[in-house]
């Protein structure tokens, strides 16, 4: 620390470097600045790349912005920047979408070898003593981002996208380096008897390898002498000899200089430690002609000696007895195998720019130009691969993306046949149906070319796009059709004019009219007329209409008077006009009138008319109206009198118009067609369409037609209804036609066809737009087909080979030299020469062949010469020919030649069998049944192309069809041979059923129930009833009722007025008093009542219930006659009206006026009333009432798709009676906007497959196992309650099973070693034509060479060299077997999934003196499946005079030498402590100093020993006990004897420890234990309580206990 003195110092030198720093720093950016000045002052920045856009996958761009900047940091315009260093503005990139997650994915290889973390510096690396269980390590492992179709490798950020990226570096466990592990030896070999020396000799075997550095195995061999109880004399030790061959030398052709001039070769016999035969060559011709197939023939020899059983050499002469072995043979000079050059490279796979980072590949090849012989060396590889660089400048490569055409009309037919396959076309349908479209790729235009109008590319196969294909299946629906609801008729209107502005004749017209209630849908929706008319005369435009006020008398108070007339003009729709229009002039204003005087007859006012008793008049009644009046007062004397009865009423005739109604008829509007003048038109506006719309008209049929009749004459219907017939409309585009250029043709096969078979090439296209509205028609051809041109056929090319040559033996001088003979016999060698030939016999290359064979016929072959000795033979006969009979036999014979036939050896029949015999080929055959039975499959059903849309016939899902279960055909012998001998189609079949399901099926809905109220809203009701249940997996019923049925209720509304109650006049007033002389009072009067429909022409009557019993006219009233003399008031006139507001305060009134005077002046009743307006007593309110919206009714044809719910309006009073719409009407109150809405019923659809795809390859190519496989597809899943997809997808097939011929190698043979008795041979083995089923537990049997075809010619797999060992060489034992697999475990766990198993060789030594020469033991290790963690531990057997045995023992029980670790062994000999270093005194097997016999221990206070004393005495007895009491007492000699057995004799005679002394012990023992537990029950407050023992002397006994104890 500074003090603050020398804390100054530094601060001011601080302050001053801090200024001459920043004065620096400021010199140095102005001269920067200065030299930007010069050179460039702006550079480009570019801003961070934005997100990739575009297509998915390698043809998006990314773009970033660009600035040019100052250098002193402002922007700038970017022509100041310098151009040729301009940053790109884009790039491409790999746009990821979602579906590429279905692509791309993260491929992890397997985890590396731990290793060990390298120390860091000043870090020791740790010791392996040191080493417990493991050390800590590093391990990695290859993460990249692969393409799942063809493990291609792509950028990172395309997986990184969907998932994180995983580790690719862990860390892990390095366990302890592990020495070898070996097993126990083997007991020791056997000693032979003799007096020579001998050695025997123990080996183990290795159980594991070291690992992890651990130490190499220890020696697998021990050798010791045996023990000889004599040894031989000097010099007659008994020795066996044998004859030891060498190894053949390679093989050679002679050299002129190694021939003598006798022609003899000369025989070098070396010293006696090795003596040795060599022989020097005598030249001869070689046997070899100047063709590329030619073989040159050399000999070989090899060395032969003689060799003592103690391992030392000896004379030749000792060893050779009756023939010597052969020396030298004729072989094949070795010779390579030849290639040609190496073809050039081929093209680079990859021929445009992908976008990914994944390399093409390019190959080349070369050809054999002939195969290694004689051991030469095999063929290298004809086949090299090699990534190439993509160069930049290559095209992009095309990307590639669905496509579809338009959508296809909706057919509901599909749907409704799906539903019930027996379904047929009655009617139109509608609904819901099902629309297909095609889905194809095509390549994707780049943005430049995309504006290019109806440019469609040709499609390409399926498998160049990427991600899920559209669907090419959707729901759709068909508009139904449905008819206007419409109102009643209204009443017939009043005789007009047929056209008011222009009238014109007598002739009239009399109108009603209905209106629409609900308007028609859809494309066959149809409105009924709207207007009925009937011809009347005297029609009338205007009318006037007079309204009569009240009599007013002209003088006084009765008499005669007058009443004021109104009129006002009125045109036919009863709306006022000026009074000019009407015909005539106004009525008078004045019309004369009665008053009634005191005593006169008093009449009530005239009645309205009553309704028409007829809408029209027929040929037997006219329609009439009545009216009446009644007398309301009688006369009196003098006074004017009552008119007769029939004065009283009043009849006129109405509605006397014809029934024959008459109405304009039409027919559906025609199709929009182009109109001239509204073309011209057209030209002049501009019309927002296309070029080729427009506006158009629409016509119609118009008529009249006559109720009942038919067609009449149009003008008997007033023009003025007339509906229009013509009507502007937009013409639709015209569409052509639009397809999709031809896709390529298929490629025609590069290569060579086999046979005579035409191959075809196709292309198709697609029709995206079908022609519509008069556009351009499709073409008819749609795909084509020719046949491939210039379609070479396959040579089939075979080998041809030569005659064999003559047999070539050893050349005679040699042979001379070494076997002393000249007779040329024996073994040798013959070739020939092999060619490739085609067909037509022309030579090709020997590559062709070998592409369509296996292997090559055999080049050379050993061959014999007989020698004068030898048995010869002719060549053997043809077998005799076979009877059909399979059990019959075969032969074929032979004959000695020569002096063969007088040889006595030769006529030996065993060694030389004459006849051969062999059974007869068998055309028996026995099939067996394997595998299971195939799936149930049915035939295939009859594909038919429903627009578009490919159906199968009824037998797809369910029916009758086969199952399959292939057999096994073998021989009598058992032999697999091909099924098709034993079935044509390898295969036993059976007929199988595959239930269909059934749906719940339901009958029709019924018609409609009638509504159930007949005034305002109701409910009508139709119903289904259960026809068949479900079962087999069918479609569920929906809710049904106790009565299996369901129901389906919607709301109905019922006019009012449709049925009424028309009541005919009351009677006169029948008085009750019975006075007859008076005619005046209280009286009763009645009327007829009838309900009546208003629709009904004729007024008939009908049922009194369809009409409202709520509101049913009283039939009889009570009435009153006034007398002549009381005052007579008027009837009632009606109550004024209440406000709508129903308000208490209000009120309504109503009047009544004075007719008649009283004779006497008593006032007259009132003639006003008042009462208050009370809700729904007199005065009501009305309201619309709505219905709940429906269920979604569908059309009668329709059974899914859009529907519609509809509600309804009534209206209702306020004390709840429904009345008529109009009562709400003419309050003007708010109608609700909407009474119908779309919805839509869920189309149930099944699930829709497509056909089973071709049966797949057979998945092996013979025998057994082999399944063969087809799949189908979900063309469009299940939808609603459809019936599901079936869980089967796939079917599994077994394959015939055809029998397997393979060539397989029979096992070794015994070590040939030709004449010698050991030293190095050549072992053989057979390759032969096996047939087998391909299952490991049948056998394979042999059959026929020529079955499994050419041999594969490797001489090298059918023989090896081999060495068997002479008495005396060290030599190496024969593998040991495979050791059980163990894996690497630390604490019992495992951390990898291979372990390793091993085996060795260890050598013997037969000789001390040859120990040297032996060689060194072989350990072999390999990789295992299926292993197990062991763990090894010590283990010690019970001590044994301070003894015992330790070892280390696996867990499975073996006892091993290794693996347990040295540091924790056990000792294994036991050593006093202190040592027992005083005189007479050893250490006892207890581990305690004891004395020796004769003395006595006597011991210190801490328990060990002081000295030995002697005991008195002690010399004359043998006391088998030392005397541990003290002094001996003399005893009774007789007890003595009888108790000598049981004196305490602790030891046995061999210083054992007696069983007594366990037992005594144990008890002891028990016993300390019983009375400590019991001291402690029995103390209140137990102390601890310690005592020190009294030092006792301890027991000089061993006890040979466990290692625990």
């Amino acid at each position: 620390m500074f003090s603050k003195g020398n804390l100054a110092v530094p601060c001011w030198l601080w302050r001053s470097m801090r200024k001459l720093f920043l004065l620096l720093s400021v010199l140095l950016s102005h001269a920067a600045h200065l030299e930007g000045k010069k050179d460039n002052q702006f550079i480009w920045k570019p801003g961070p790349w934005g997100r990739c856009t575009g297509d998915c996958g390698p043809g998006g761009v990314q773009s970033r912005a660009l600035w040019c900047f100052h250098v002193e940091g402002w922007t700038s315009p970017t022509s100041n920047c310098d151009e040729n260093h301009r940053p790109p503005k884009e790039r491409s990139c790999f746009r990821v979408c979602d579906w590429h997650s279905d692509l791309f994915q993260w491929e992890v290889s397997d985890w590396h070898r731990c290793v060990l973390v390298p120390a860091s510096a000043g870090q020791a690396p740790p010791r392996t003593a040191e080493c417990v269980t493991a050390q800590h390590g590093l391990q990695d492992r290859t993460v990249r981002c692969v393409q799942k179709l063809n493990r291609t490798r792509v950028v990172n950020e395309i997986c990184e996208h969907f998932a994180p990226q995983p580790p690719a570096e862990q860390a892990c466990l390095v366990p302890c380096p592990r020495d070898c592990i070996v097993s126990e030896f083997s007991p020791w070999s056997e000693c032979s008897e003799g007096c020579e020396k001998q050695l025997q000799h123990r080996t183990r075997a290795a159980i594991a390898p070291p690992l992890y550095g651990g130490s190499q195995c220890p020696n697998l061999t021990e050798s010791r002498a045996c023990d000889t109880p004599i040894s031989c004399p000097l010099g007659e030790e008994e020795y066996t000899f044998s004859l030891k061959v060498g190894p053949w030398s390679k093989c050679r052709l002679p050299h002129l200089k190694e021939i003598n001039l006798s022609g003899r070769a000369v025989l070098d016999f070396s010293s006696d430690s090795k003596e040795r035969v060599t022989f020097r060559h005598q030249s001869y011709k070689p046997h070899h002609l100047s063709r590329p197939w030619d073989l040159g023939i050399g000999y070989q020899t090899r060395q032969v000696w003689c060799t003592r059983s103690d391992g030392k050499n000896a004379m030749l002469s000792l060893c050779v007895q009756d023939s010597f072995p052969l020396t030298v043979q004729s072989c094949i000079m070795p010779k390579d195998c030849e290639t040609t050059e190496w073809s050039s490279w081929s093209p680079c796979s990859k021929t445009c720019r992908s976008g990914s980072l994944s390399p093409g590949f390019r190959s080349r090849r070369r050809n054999v130009k002939h195969v290694a012989i004689g051991g030469g060396k095999e063929c290298p590889e004809l086949l090299e691969k090699e990534a190439c660089i993509v160069e930049e400048l290559l095209q992009p490569c095309p990307r590639y993306a669905w496509r579809t055409s338009e959508w296809k009309e909706c057919q509901v037919s599909l749907l409704l046949k799906q539903q019930d396959p027996h379904w047929h076309v009655t009617g139109p349908v509608c609904g819901g149906g099902i629309q297909t479209r095609d889905v194809y790729c095509a390549q994707s235009t780049p943005v430049s070319t995309a504006q290019k109008a109806k440019e469609v590319s040709r499609p390409v196969k399926k498998t160049s796009c990427l991600g899920p294909a559209p669907s090419a299946s959707q729901l759709c629906n068909l508009p139904c059709s449905t008819d206007c609801v419409v109102s009643s008729w209204s009443a017939w209107g009043l005789c007009v004019h047929e056209s008011c502005r222009d009238p014109q004749g007598r002739k009239g017209f009399r109108l009603r009219r209905r209106h629409v209630l609900m308007e028609s849908t859809g494309p066959a929706g149809h409105c009924p007329h709207l207007v009925e008319s009937v011809p009347c005369e005297d029609p009338m435009c205007y009318r006037w209409l007079v309204s009569e006020g009240i009599c007013i008398p002209d003088h006084g108070k009765c008499g005669l008077g007058h009443r004021i007339l109104k009129a006002v003009c009125q045109n036919d729709r009863g709306e006022d006009v000026s009074g000019s229009l009407c015909p005539a002039s106004p009525p008078p204003e004045r019309m004369a009138c009665e008053i009634p005087c005191r005593m006169d007859c008093v009449l009530s006012e005239w009645t309205e008319w009553s309704s028409c008793s007829q809408s029209c008049s027929n040929k037997n009644s006219d329609g009439k109206q009545t009216r009446s009046r009644t007398i309301l007062a009688l006369a009196g004397e003098g006074g004017k009198p009552c008119p007769p009865n029939q004065a009283l009423q009043e009849y006129r005739s109405c509605n006397d118009h014809s029934c024959m109604q008459l109405y304009w008829e039409t027919l559906p509007w025609g199709p929009c067609s182009e109109d001239t003048l509204v073309t011209a038109l057209n030209a002049t506006i501009g019309w927002t369409g296309e070029a080729t719309c427009g506006v158009g008209i629409q016509t119609r049929r118009v008529f009249c037609v006559k109720n009942h009749v038919g067609q009449v004459m149009a003008k008997r219907c007033p023009d003025s209804t007339r509906p229009e017939t013509v009507r502007p409309c937009l013409l639709p585009c015209k569409k052509d036609c639009i397809v999709t250029a031809f896709s390529e043709w298929t490629p025609c096969p590069r290569s060579c066809q086999p046979g005579n078979a035409t191959v075809k090439q196709s292309r198709y296209r697609i029709i995206i737009q079908e022609a519509a509205n008069g556009g351009q028609e499709c073409p008819d051809t749609l795909f084509e087909e020719r046949e491939c041109e210039d379609i070479s056929l396959c040579p089939i090319y075979r080998w041809k080979p030569q005659k064999w040559s003559p047999c070539i033996l050893v050349p005679e001088s040699v042979r001379q030299a070494i076997m002393g003979t000249s007779e040329a016999c024996g073994k040798g060698v013959q070739t020939r020469a092999v060619s490739c030939v085609s067909d037509d016999n022309q030579s090709a290359e020997m590559m062709e062949c070998l592409k369509q064979t296996n292997g090559m016929p055999p080049l050379v072959q050993e061959c014999t010469v007989p020698c004068r000795d030898d048995c010869t033979f002719t060549v053997w006969s043809k077998f005799t020919p076979c009877s059909t009979n399979c059990e019959t036999t075969r032969s074929r014979r032979r004959q000695l030649t020569g002096k063969s036939r007088k040889k006595e050896k030769c006529q030996d029949s065993d060694l030389y069998p004459l006849i051969e015999t062999e059974l007869c080929p068998c055309d028996v055959f026995i099939s067996q049944p394997y595998g299971n039975w195939s799936d149930c499959i049915l035939p295939e059903g009859r594909r038919e192309s429903q627009r578009g849309y490919r159906v199968q016939g009824d037998s797809k899902e369910c029916g009758k069809g086969l199952r399959f279960r292939a057999i096994a055909c073998s021989d009598k012998n058992g032999r697999p041979v091909d099924p098709s001998h034993c079935s044509s189609s390898g295969y036993i079949q059976e007929e199988c059923v595959i239930p269909c399901p059934f749906d719940c099926k339901l009958s029709d809905w019924s018609s409609w129930g009638s509504c159930s109220s007949s005034c305002g809203i109701g409910v009508r009701i139709r119903s289904k009833w259960l026809k068949e249940k479900p079962y087999n997996g069918g479609r569920p019923c929906p809710r049904l009722d106790l009565k299996n049925q369901v129901h389906e209720a919607v709301p109905c509304y019922s006019e009012c007025n449709q049925y009424s109650w028309v009541v005919e006049h009351w009677s006169p007033c029948k008085i009750h008093n019975e006075l007859r002389s008076l005619r005046c009072g209280g009286g009763t009067q009645s009327r007829k009542i009838r309900c009546v429909n208003a629709a009904d022409s004729e007024g008939g009557a009908v049922d009194n219930s369809l009409c409202s019993q709520d509101e049913i006219p009283p039939e009889t009233q009570s009435c009153s006659l006034l007398c002549p003399s009381e005052c007579v008031m008027s009837e009632w006139g009606s109550w004024s009206k209440c406000p709508q507001s129903c308000d208490p305060h209000s009120t309504q009134r109503r009047t009544r006026h004075l007719l008649r005077p009283s004779l006497n002046s008593r006032t007259c009743a009132e003639d006003s009333q008042v009462r208050p307006c009370l809700l729904n007593e007199n005065c009501f309110q009305f309201q619309y009432n709505l219905t709940e919206w429906s269920t979604c009714q569908l059309s009668e044809n329709a059974t899914c798709g859009r529907g519609v719910r509809t509600r309804l309006l009534s209206c209702v009073r306020s004390d709840g009676k429904p009345v008529g719409v109009d009562q709400c009407e003419q309050r003007n109150l708010e109608k609700p906007q909407r009474m119908s809405i779309h919805c839509l019923v869920e189309c149930a659809v099944n699930c829709q497959l497509s056909g089973w795809t071709a049966w797949t390859e057979c998945s092996k190519t013979c025998g057994h196992g082999g399944q063969m496989s087809r799949a189908r597809f979900v063309i469009m899943p299940t939808q609603g309650e459809g019936r599901p997809c079936p869980t089967e997808l796939t079917q599994q097939k077994t394959c015939p099973v055809t029998p397997c011929y393979s060539w397989v190698l029979g096992n070794w043979s015994a070590c040939k070693l030709e004449g010698g008795d050991c030293g190095e041979g050549v072992q053989i083995r057979s390759l032969s034509c096996m047939v087998h089923n391909g299952s490991s537990s049948q056998s394979a049997v042999s059959v026929d060479a020529a079955l499994c075809g050419e041999m594969p010619f490797q001489d090298s797999i059918l023989k090896q060299p081999c060495s068997v060992p002479c008495p005396g060489d060290c030599h190496l034992m024969e593998w040991s077997e495979w050791s059980t697999c163990e894996l690497t475990c630390i604490n019992g766990r495992s951390f990898e999934t291979m372990g390793r198993q091993s085996r060795s060789r260890a050598f013997i030594v037969q000789s001390f003196e040859n120990q040297d020469s032996c060689p060194q033991q072989v350990l072999e290790t390999r990789p295992c499946t299926g292993g197990k963690c062991y763990h090894y531990t010590w283990k010690a057997s019970l001590w044994n005079n301070n003894e015992r045995t330790v070892w280390c023992q696996r867990s499975d029980g073996i006892n091993v030498t290794g693996g347990c670790a040295p540091q924790a062994r056990p000792a294994a000999i036991r050593q006093c402590n202190p040592a027992c270093k005083k005189p007479f005194s050893y250490c006892t097997q207890g581990g305690v100093c004891g004395c020796e016999k004769g003395y006595r221990e006597i011991m210190r206070s801490n328990g060990f020993l002081d000295y030995c004393m002697k005991v008195p005495g002690s010399e004359e007895k043998k006391a088998d006990v030392k005397n541990l009491a003290g002094k001996n007492r003399p005893v009774n000699s007789k007890i003595h004897d009888i108790f000598k057995g049981w004196s305490l004799q602790p030891l046995d005679p061999d210083g054992r420890v007696k069983i007594w002394v366990y037992g005594v012990s144990g008890g002891g023992f028990l016993i300390m234990i019983f009375l400590v537990f019991t001291s402690y029950l029995l103390c209140k407050k137990p102390k601890p309580h310690q005592s020190t023992p009294p030092q006792q002397k301890p027991l000089t006994l061993a006890y040979d206990g466990d290692l625990d104890m």
